[in-house]
């Protein structure tokens, strides 16, 4: 098992979420972290964030990495010592539904809350939100964009469909506008592309300058059966719902085959599984419509018959 940061010949950070923990490799004694003293208030409630979500423990460790880093150099730049200002920008790498998104919008919140940025808002775009219709209308809206995301994050999601036109495609001016923004305001917002891993690797290719622009490349694996039945008893219980025994193995057989039955590309994990359940609460809806008496008990449960799986309709 890889560990779970490492460092690649082009000087990026590459980190693995939902890989399985184990201690580092040293010449010295490994000691554990102490408990995090209460003046890193942003760290903590962050950390309490992330603890709810499923499958998100290297996800953390990374955050805290990033948070002492940026601390220990606010403290060298009280100390009259050189501080670094390396570029935030990142890359992540995934299927659907893996958590690109809420993590973003999380590390937006902490840097604000660090100061690091000014506002930590998060701004969500694909591609039709950057390329425009004739010459020179792309570099408009994407100067618009990074101009919306000032102070914040700027996320493009899908973002390898930038580079999938050809050499004639505005996507490539939108790649070029991009890079240089990166550069001339690279620590007044922070970019995160996010895709598909094999295509986002093909996406570094378009252009020389994207390897080294992008310090923090991080992959998001697939859930597994186990974490998706987790985050769906979450989803219920925040919604105050839960599954009868005959509907948690009905759904976790499911989750069995679809996994199987689809390329991992095309299994949507955590999206997918909130979709089976919000149709499924419809259907539980229905049914309780037709019939005359009913308990507290009956409005609380997903009978195995009430879900609804995508494949079925």
């Amino acid at each position: 098992m890889d560990q779970p940061i490492r460092m690649k010949n082009n000087g990026q950070i590459s980190i693995v979420l939902n890989s399985q923990k184990r201690k580092p490799t040293v010449t010295e004694p490994y000691v554990a972290p102490k408990a995090i003293p209460p003046e890193h208030a942003a760290l903590k409630e962050i950390e309490e964030e992330l603890g709810a979500l499923v499958g998100m423990e290297e996800m953390k460790r990374m955050i805290k990495e990033i948070y002492a880093w940026i601390y220990v150099n606010k403290k060298r730049e009280a100390a009259g010592l050189k501080a670094g200002k390396q570029a935030l920008h990142m890359m992540f790498k995934g299927n659907p539904g893996t958590g690109k998104t809420t993590v973003a919008r999380l590390i937006g919140k902490l840097f604000l809350r660090m100061n690091v940025l000014t506002k930590g808002h998060l701004i969500e775009a694909e591609r039709a939100d950057l390329v425009g219709e004739y010459i020179g209308h792309t570099a408009q809206k994407t100067r618009d964009l990074v101009k919306k995301a000032l102070g914040g994050i700027l996320f493009v999601d899908e973002a390898y469909s930038l580079g999938r036109g050809g050499e004639k495609d505005f996507g490539k001016e939108a790649i070029d506008t991009l890079v240089k923004h990166m550069e001339d305001k690279q620590h007044e917002f922070i970019l995160i592309l996010a895709g598909y891993s094999r295509e986002m690797d093909e996406f570094l290719t378009l252009n020389p300058g994207l390897h080294s622009r992008f310090p923090l490349v991080i992959d998001f694996p697939d859930y597994s059966i186990e974490q998706l039945m987790e985050i769906g008893q979450r989803m219920l219980k925040e919604k105050e719902y839960t599954l009868s025994h005959e509907a948690e193995r009905k759904l976790r057989e499911h989750l069995i085959w679809v996994k199987s039955a689809f390329s991992p590309a095309g299994f949507s994990n955590g999206r997918y599984v909130r979709n089976v359940l919000e149709k499924s609460i419809r259907a539980q809806a229905m049914r309780l419509l037709m019939i005359n008496n009913f308990d507290r008990h009956d409005l609380m449960t997903i009978r195995s018959n009430d879900l609804i799986f995508e494949e079925d309709e």
